[in-house]
């Protein structure tokens, strides 16, 4: 994986001419400062206690490349900081256990010695979960789960597979593949990401209308901590006092580290087919695809792009800039085992629905298009960086009656702060009581002004009712903000686990927890 940008470098592309004018043209982009190498990376000498008894217990690096491609995750400002060759949230060695007891004797030690430790799963965090505090701490490392990355078993029965936490997820599905079986579960990361780390966010991928998010495909964990090992989910469900599942679900390994999931799975489909409506206005799709959750006829994947967003044609990153006539496009992707006439009835109900609020079917060749493409977009802010762009992405998520008041509020925030910015949106996860907003960001702004801004984003996004993070996760970015949303006593709540499970405040410090 690239150091300095997202996934494979070969795929990166320079943008055209024209986008690169008009950039300069409409936002006043200037040509960014040409990146360092990695032996130009700043680098702190690494200072670790306990150096020989981590080697005894499993593998360690302290070598530069190592430390270098575990630092931070793949934000914007982390890219920008390390396009600029700063290395100071870099690990001073990256630990990789291979089994669950080897991760429990490295805990011990690292709570022993007050060495902070940052889970590392495929290190695509975007909201700052892989830049631990070193304040107080005796030394930092990287807990990288590449070797725990099995399939351990698949029980077709029950519908379950269990698995180890840092296998990839493109992985994943090639061997529930052989099964006939898929999870279901594509964000945006899913060529590098791993099954640990969807847990630990709670993400939440482009086909969750038709497989729900990844916590809803957890059924039982096992985690690591400092102070022992955790067992969790006997039972689909169960009315044994709360749920202790949900306490690890979204902890961002600051409660412990997640070394085994047992996940439901569901058939593969032999079916899929993707589709392009455009809507007259972002309100009316909206509509669309409230009335189709209310209704029990939600595809697997839908997605709604804003005026903007549809101008720019940001829902085919391969083909920016082509968005074509106005309005706003909808992706509607239907999914079945093999297309029988109960899946097509349902199907055809679902376009009823998209047309009975003003939508006009435009054919597969904007869904295939979509699909070919849904995982090129963090290529394309690779290509906007070096073309001295900033562009992040921010996302929120709401109850459907409040879901203007927040869209307006979040824009409103992005052009106060910012001045002349590309705002785009789209809607892309759709329950029957409300809905996500994802928005992209394009603007000169540098590193100081855009993290300024993000500051007055998550104050209004917090005023106007909205969550700080429907997948992207709290990290340090959202902390403060995650605080406000939870109130004084939520805070005090999370501290008290914190303090249970982990004494010593050795995981991930400084992310999460207020």
């Amino acid at each position: 994986m690239n150091w300095q940008g997202w996934g494979d470098p070969a795929k990166a592309r320079e943008l055209p001419e024209p986008i690169v004018k008009l950039l300069h043209d409409l936002l006043g982009v200037r040509p960014p400062v040409a990146p360092v190498a990695m032996e130009q990376v700043r680098l702190a000498e690494p200072v670790l206690p306990a150096l020989d008894e981590l080697r005894a217990i499993t593998r360690v690096s302290t070598d530069r490349e190592a430390r270098v491609r575990h630092t931070r995750g793949k934000s914007t400002p982390d890219l920008m900081r390390m396009l600029a060759g700063d290395g100071s949230d870099a690990p001073d060695a990256v630990v990789s256990p291979g089994s669950h007891d080897e991760v429990l004797a490295v805990l011990r030690v690292c709570a022993a010695e007050r060495i902070a430790v940052v889970p590392f799963g495929g290190g695509t965090s975007v909201v700052g979960g892989l830049a631990p505090a070193r304040e107080g701490f005796a030394g930092v490392i990287a807990l990288d789960l590449a070797r725990l990355d099995r399939l351990v078993s698949v029980d077709a029965d029950s519908m379950v597979a269990v698995f180890e936490p840092g296998i990839r997820a493109p992985e994943a599905e090639r061997l529930l593949g052989e099964h006939g079986l898929t999870l279901g579960h594509f964000p945006q990361s899913f060529e590098y990401a791993t099954l640990g780390g969807f847990a630990a966010a709670r993400s939440s991928g482009q086909a969750s209308a038709g497989y729900g998010r990844f916590d809803d495909m957890v059924v039982g964990l096992t985690v690591a901590t400092p102070g022992g090992t955790l067992e969790l989910g006997r039972a689909p469900k169960s009315a044994a006092g709360p749920d202790l599942r949900q306490l690890v679900l979204g902890s961002e390994g600051a409660f412990g580290v997640i070394t085994s999931l047992r996940l439901r799975v569901r058939r593969a489909p032999a079916v899929q087919e993707y589709e392009g409506w455009r809507f007259p206005a972002f309100q009316d799709g909206a509509s669309a695809m409230r009335s189709l959750a209310q209704r029990g006829l939600l595809p697997a994947v839908l997605r709604l792009s804003d005026e903007t967003e549809t101008m720019i044609g940001l829902a085919k990153p391969e083909s920016i800039g082509g968005g074509g006539e106005g309005g706003c496009l909808a992706i509607a992707g239907f999914e079945g085992s093999s297309g029988t006439p109960a899946d097509r009835a349902r199907w055809d109900a679902a376009r009823a629905v998209l047309a009975e609020h003003g939508g006009a079917c435009l054919g597969e060749e904007p869904g295939q298009a979509w699909a070919h493409g849904r995982f090129s977009a963090p290529y394309l802010r690779d290509s906007l960086l070096a073309a001295g762009a900033t562009v992040e992405t921010l996302e929120t998520a709401t109850f459907w009656s409040n879901l203007p008041r927040l869209y307006d509020a979040v824009r409103l925030a992005l052009l106060g702060a910012l001045g002349n910015p590309l705002v785009m949106c789209h809607i892309s996860h759709v329950y029957e009581t409300g809905a996500s907003l994802y928005f992209t960001v394009v603007t000169s702004a540098d590193l100081e002004t855009w993290e300024a801004a993000k500051r007055q984003v998550n104050a209004a996004i917090v005023s106007a009712d909205g969550t700080i993070s429907h997948h992207h996760g709290v990290g340090r970015d959202h902390r403060e903000a995650y605080a406000e949303e939870i109130g004084p006593l939520g805070v005090e709540i999370l501290r008290a686990v914190k303090e249970r499970l982990d004494p010593a405040g050795i995981l991930n410090p400084g992310v999460l927890i207020p």
